[in-house]
């Protein structure tokens, strides 16, 4: 497996090698101890989560606030997202900026979103399967998002607004200003 990390270098890609032939192929989707190894930290996954989604619906920017903040690792199993992570501690040189990473069924890549971080992601397919691990168990009393339109944070979004579906909840997030968020001073793993 091979990892990079992005111009925000707390967010990780991670590629799995593939093993193809004619017959079809393998990989190995995590490997606890090679992570570990990269990151420097160990990792505490706890739960893996699956959704599947329409072209067009954007699910973000989500996060949970600690003593549940979760690191999630993403990936999708069929069909094309484009992943968001957004940095949300304040006091950090890259607060409030993002990275984007396309996902698909066929590049394999995963994204590995740490603490501290609010994960969005928008299905360019006609479908996709998406599937994540977390370390931290959903917390109702956790669970806060920002808006997806935020002009502080100003994701470029590969689709026009018309073409977005989001939740009534989505639609309704408050800006990164308005928002709980983390401190940059306090390790989150």
């Amino acid at each position: 497996m091979k990892f990079t990390r992005t111009a925000i270098e707390d967010v990780v890609v991670c590629e799995p090698t593939v093993h193809g032939d004619d017959r079809g192929y393998f990989m190995e989707t995590f490997r606890q101890d090679k992570l570990e190894e990269f990151l420097g930290f160990q990792l505490n996954f706890c739960q893996d989560n699956e959704s599947k989604s329409d072209f067009g619906v954007l699910r973000g920017l989500h996060y949970q606030l600690p003593p549940h903040a979760q690191t999630k690792l993403v990936r999708v199993i069929e069909g094309e997202v484009l992943d968001v992570a957004v940095d949300i501690r304040k006091g950090s040189p890259t607060f409030g900026e993002y990275v984007a990473v396309k996902l698909s069924g066929e590049n394999k890549k995963q994204l590995f979103v740490p603490r501290g971080f609010a994960h969005a992601f928008v299905v360019l397919s006609e479908k996709a399967v998406f599937a994540y691990k977390v370390d931290s168990y959903y917390a109702p009393e956790c669970d806060r998002g920002i808006a997806f339109n935020d002009p502080k944070i100003a994701v470029r979004w590969p689709l026009e607004l018309e073409q977005l579906q989001l939740s009534p909840k989505d639609k309704e997030q408050p800006s990164l200003e308005e928002t709980e968020l983390f401190d940059y001073a306090q390790r989150l793993y």
